[in-house]
Parts: C-alpha cells; structure tokens; sequence
C-alpha cells in the first residue's frame, strides 16, 4: 500500500502534479518500519496545474513501460498506474515481470500469463502450493490480481486513478474482471 499511497501523493496531493515515469521494484525503498518509499526522480515530469498530460520521448524501464509510451502518444499520470500494475503482480505472483530461465517458455512474460489464466478461469491454478498467505485468503488474492488488470488496461482511460486503486486495494465494492479484457475471452 506504500507504493500505491505514494502515488497518490505524487498525482494528486502534491502542488505540482509528478508523473515518476519509472516505477519498478528497484525504485521503491523499503524504511526501518517496512514501509515502501518511492524513489529515483531522474525520469520524472512536472505538470502544472492546468496540464493533464505531457509530451516526452520514451522512458522508463521496457516490462514496467504503459503502451502509451511505445506510441509517441502525450502520457498522463495513467503510466505509473500501468507501471504500479506491473508490480502489484509481481508481488502477487512472487515472479518478475520477465523471466527468460523458465524451462517450458510458459508464462515467460508475466502479465500475459496473468491475463490468460484469468480469462480460463484458471487462478486458483497458479497460486504456488507453498504460498500459504495467498491459499489463506484467496479474496484477498484475486482482488489483488484484478486490481493489478484493471491498472494495465490498454487504453489509460479505462484505468483507474491511484486513489481508485487504493480503495480497491482496501475492500471497497466488488473488483471484477475490467472490461478491457473481458471482451477478449474465449
């Protein structure tokens, strides 16, 4: 929730709007207390009051990088969302976002693998037989999955707001499957 908080702060608490343009779990410090600290600010951009996207080239690490940036399209706070997606599964699944050692190829890219799994209705499937916190509360764990689809919609519009997510995150109404991947089920 730090990760997620953080975000917020920076998207919607700040005077000036920050887009941190590179969230990945090498930019989030964990203090004394456990507590994740976003940091490196190197790729940030500034928005000022009146602005609600900014125009910049490509940046940020590929794997954590919203499909936004790979079209030259002006890019809002929306690709964080996207990039703290990227994570949130990460921490799900206790897998990186790219794992080139796997023996059968399967499930190499991450995100792909979690969209395919849900769409078969096969989660329950993926959990690893020793991740006793997932099996303990497997609400929790499905909430957090979709939570984690909905922040990767492909279009930023459809994705929701680090407050959103938030919420989310912290029970508040049902997390169901976002459209954006439901009309792609078989």
């Amino acid at each position: 929730m730090g990760i997620a908080r953080g975000l917020v702060y920076l998207h919607e608490e700040c005077e000036t709007q920050i887009i941190h343009c590179d969230i990945k779990p090498q930019n989030v410090l964990l203090d004394d207390n456990y507590t994740a600290k976003i940091a490196d600010f190197g790729l940030a951009k500034l928005l000022m009051k009146d602005q609600t996207r900014t125009s910049t080239m490509a940046r940020g690490t590929m794997g954590y990088m919203a499909p936004e940036w790979l079209k030259n399209a002006p890019v809002t706070v929306k690709v964080d969302v996207y990039s703290f997606g990227v994570v949130l599964l990460e921490i799900a699944f206790c897998r990186r976002h790219m794992e080139l050692n796997r023996v059968l190829r399967e499930g190499v890219i991450l995100t792909d693998w979690v969209v395919e799994c849900v769409r078969a209705g096969r989660l329950h499937e993926i959990i690893a037989e020793d991740d006793s916190e997932a099996w303990n509360d497997y609400r929790r764990f499905e909430r957090t999955v979709m939570v984690g689809l909905w922040c990767l919609c492909p279009n930023p519009k459809d994705r929701p707001s680090m407050k959103k997510v938030v919420a989310m995150l912290e029970g508040c109404g049902e997390v169901g499957l976002p459209v954006a991947f439901e009309a792609h089920m078989a």
